[in-house]
Formats: C-alpha cells, structure tokens, sequence
C-alpha cells in the first residue's frame, strides 16, 4: 500500500512510550498507521495505539521478545515488511529501536535515515527533515533504494493527538528459529525514579561543566523540588561523573521539550541545544555574557550561578513560606 506506515511500539516501565504515540499520530496524519506490538505489554497497550492513530496492529505477547536482544524482533518485524511491504516503518530514536532499524536496513539492503526530525510522502518516496547544528537549519534526505523506507524519529518531533478509534488486531507467532537466541537478558536492574521524569517534565533545570563538581548539583535538585520538576545534565557534566548518563540532554541524550527549561552554568553548545530548543521558555544562568546560550534564552541572567541560584532558590522557598 502506498501510504501505509508502520510504528515500531515500544513498552517501558509498563507503559507504551511517548515516542510510539507521537510517531503514530504524525503516520495516521501522512497516510494509514498501522503498529506493530512485540512482547508483554500493558492491557491498554492496543486500545493506546488505536486511539493515537493505529488502525491495525501486529501483535504478539510472546516472552521470547523480552529475554532476548533484538534478533527474535529482527526475525519476525522483516518477515513482515517483507509480507505487506509498508511504504514506511517509524522507529523511535531509542537503544531497541536503533538496534532494530540498523539489522533491518542490513538484511533488507533498505538503508536508514537517522535523527529524522520530520517527514512526508513525495513522490512515491519519503522526504526526511533531519535538524543539524542544533537545528540552526534543517537538512532534507530521502533514500533512493526501493521497498520500505526505514526512519529513526527523534523524540519530541511531533505531538501526540489522541483521537478515539479501534484498530484491528492480528496475532502474529514469534520465530522457531534457534539462532535468535543467541543474545540472551542475563538479568535487570531497575533503578527506582525520584521526582518527575525528564522526558514529560514541564520544568527542567539543567546544569553544565561550570557547576564543577558533583555535589554543586544539589542546588539544582532544591531548585528543580521547590518547581515540581526535573534535573538535566550536559554531556560534559555527565563524561566528568557528576551525574548519571539518564540525566543527559541534548543530540547523544534526552530530547526535552519542557515549558520551562532552566540553564544553569552552561555554555550552549549546538549538541546540547538540540536536546532541548525547542522549549517553551528558556531561562539562562551564565557568568560569561558572550555564551552561546543567551542567544536562546528568553531571559539571561549574566551571574555567577552559586551567587544566583542559592538565592532564587531562597527567594522561592520565601513565597512557598518554606
């Protein structure tokens, strides 16, 4: 079918993920959406694709999905497009759907285009938009092979629009074949989340290499509580150890689109805007009046940022009568 697209769904911590609802709203936008659900998943899973815009969905709740890295999803999602050949296949920009997309673009000789910002049907083919330095400008590709398109969509590139619907179900087996389990889960670790989660927090407060030592975060985490937000981080504060890799925005990170991002002690480097750009309202914390940030920031505040936030954190806490 020419307009049909497929969406890769992905399942983290018992819920369907923002990427999957995303993808599947601009599909359903651009031509027909159908998902394809691999794995345990919520028992509101289907009827979630369906409302954001799947009409039919491949599913299969087999365990083998779960215990094994990507080659029994590989085995059965080119089977697929083989069998329906879609003219698109979404896959969000995450470790399982790169994975995925990288061995599907190997053993169908498809291609792939990654960080794909936007798209749209052209000429019998896909057009992507893939944002560059930061997005300061976008660059358009297409992949000129033929068969099905595959794109690795960026989080936050599009917005997720629930609109009631039913989708049709096709149960689908997992493979026999021995050889996708050769990569077994050896064992899982949760780690327990505090606070809002950075991906879905309307206030971020972010810190960078001048905050200079892991403990100075702290003031962060005071600021980002008395907001009811989350804590970010820039590559170099999490290179240095001062925080966990979960905490990076930016290009190699989480791509945030908060109502209100606060920068503290970054300069605004173009891999570190691309995570975050796109915000609503950006604040920006900064002894040195020339970094790049400001050039962003709705509101500039050119101080040192352990004289600045020790004290918007007091003035806060005053008005909460803390």
């Amino acid at each position: 079918m020419a307009d049909l697209i497929w969406v890769y769904g992905e399942v983290v911590d018992e819920k369907v993920t923002p990427t999957t609802l995303e993808m599947l709203t601009k599909a359903s936008e651009v031509g027909t959406a159908e998902a394809v659900l691999l794995g345990p998943a919520p028992e509101d899973a289907v009827s979630t694709l369906a409302q954001y815009g799947a009409s039919k969905i491949y599913r299969s709740a087999d365990l083998l999905f779960r215990d094994y890295l990507t080659l029994p999803a590989l085995d059965v999602v080119a089977g697929l497009i083989q069998k329906h050949k879609p003219a698109v296949a979404l896959f969000a920009s995450s470790y399982a759907g790169r994975d995925l997309a990288a061995g599907l673009s190997a053993r169908l000789d498809c291609g792939a285009i990654a960080d794909v910002g936007d798209f749209a049907l052209k000429d019998g083919s896909v057009e992507a938009t893939i944002p560059a330095l930061g997005g300061s400008y976008q660059n358009t590709s297409t992949l000129v092979s033929s068969g099905t398109k595959i794109l690795l969509v960026r989080p936050k590139s599009f917005e997720a629009k629930p609109h009631p619907q039913t989708a049709a179900v096709e149960e689908i087996a997992a493979s026999s074949d021995p050889a996708v389990r050769k990569a077994h889960l050896a064992d899982r670790v949760t780690v327990k989340p505090e606070g809002p989660q950075l991906e879905g927090a309307n206030i971020v407060v972010s810190g960078g290499r001048d905050l200079k030592a892991a403990e100075h975060f702290d003031m962060l985490r005071q600021l980002a509580e008395l907001l009811g937000g989350a804590v970010g981080a820039t590559r170099a504060a999490v290179d240095a150890g001062w925080v966990p890799y979960a905490m990076q925005v930016g290009q190699t990170g989480k791509t945030v689109k908060p109502n209100l991002y606060i920068a503290c002690g970054l300069s605004g480097a173009v891999q570190h805007l691309a995570g975050m750009k796109s915000s609503n309202t950006i604040i920006a914390i900064n002894k040195d009046p020339e970094a790049p940030i400001f050039q962003f920031a709705d509101l500039g505040v050119v101080g040192d940022v352990f004289q600045v936030l020790p004290r918007l954190i007091e003035e806060i806490k005053k008005r909460k009568g803390r």
